[in-house]
């Protein structure tokens, strides 16, 4: 029999990352044993039911006993009350990771609960659907897509070795980078497109009545695309703004500068100016295709034949 990479797995939070990961270590056999935490009872009854999962608790201290790898699946408000629950019982050697998609108030907020014969390496998978809950996990989720290992300065080199391996295992890329670079990265990538779709949405929300149900009436691709991720988990996303508020705030601003300068092309009609800046995004476009981030395939009809069951946000 084939040793599992981790003997032991304990996994915070069942929504759609920790429901996904338990199910990707169910099926590539990545652990002896998954544990599942989740503080409401209703959630831990349907991952029962689910059996991605082969023990079920509210307790996350309860799931990291003896654990050799306990990953808080969790909002990133909530980090850090998840490592004071299970800091104190976490074993020689153990890991405390995480998932969050912001990582330098993570790891101030996780440390001061990380006991020193215990490890502190957080990680960002950088997947996900506007879905949420154990039902919205699949295996496949991880698969070629980025996650980002953050370890602090000092971090035992085996422990971030041992988190790289889960999460290629898993069927991810790992980059490791320092969580202030993440933050940054993560700020234009993610955090501000979703903000964008935010209050694009918000905006369409607040027109007149027959104006509005004009807009849902005759949605085309790029405000359809805008509700998707403006449908996202609300509570994941308030923390994010309020934990990583500098470099998302440093890059709205950038990103208002140029929006400013796009208003000012159309005001005094300069076609180039517009041309140009739509023929650099573009290109953009054309890396993440080459890069195997996403298909070329044509996708504006959003025939349903053509679509898969779950979409990346």
């Amino acid at each position: 029999m084939i040793r599992p990479l981790v003997p032991r797995l304990a996994i915070i939070g069942a929504g759609l990352i920790g429901s996904s990961l338990a199910r990707a270590a169910r099926e590539k056999h990545l652990a002896g044993t998954i544990v599942v935490a989740d503080a409401d009872p209703g959630v831990c009854e349907r991952v029962r039911a689910l059996g991605f999962a082969d023990a079920v608790t509210q307790s996350a201290a309860e799931a990291a006993q003896d654990a050799d790898i306990v990953i808080a699946c969790v909002p990133v408000g909530a980090s850090g009350a998840v490592a004071a629950e299970v800091g104190p019982v976490l074993k020689p050697g153990a890991i405390l990771s995480d998932v969050g998609s912001v990582k330098a108030s993570v790891v101030d907020a996780m440390a001061p609960f990380v006991p020193a014969h215990a490890h502190l390496v957080p990680a960002h998978p950088v997947a996900g659907t506007e879905f949420s809950g154990p039902d919205a996990g699949f295996a496949a989720l991880f698969e070629n897509r980025w996650c980002i290992v953050t370890p602090p300065e000092g971090a035992d080199p085996a422990a971030v070795a041992r988190i790289v391996a889960l999460w290629r295992a898993a069927g991810a890329n790992v980059e490791t980078m320092s969580a202030q670079h993440h933050d940054l990265v993560l700020a234009i990538t993610s955090h501000v497109p979703h903000l964008i779709a935010y209050n694009i949405v918000g905006t369409a929300a607040q027109l007149e009545e027959t104006l509005a149900s004009e807009v849902i009436k005759f949605s085309a691709g790029g405000f359809r695309d805008f509700t998707r991720i403006a449908s996202s988990d609300p509570t994941m996303w308030r923390d994010v703004f309020l934990t990583n508020r500098e470099a998302v705030l440093e890059m709205l601003g950038r990103f208002t500068e140029d929006l400013t300068a796009l208003q000012r092309a159309i005001r005094y009609g300069d076609g180039d100016a517009l041309f140009d800046h739509f023929t650099r995004t573009r290109a953009i476009r054309r890396s993440i295709i080459e890069q195997g981030q996403e298909t070329a395939a044509p996708d504006f009809g959003r025939r349903a034949a053509e679509k898969p069951k779950h979409e990346e946000s």
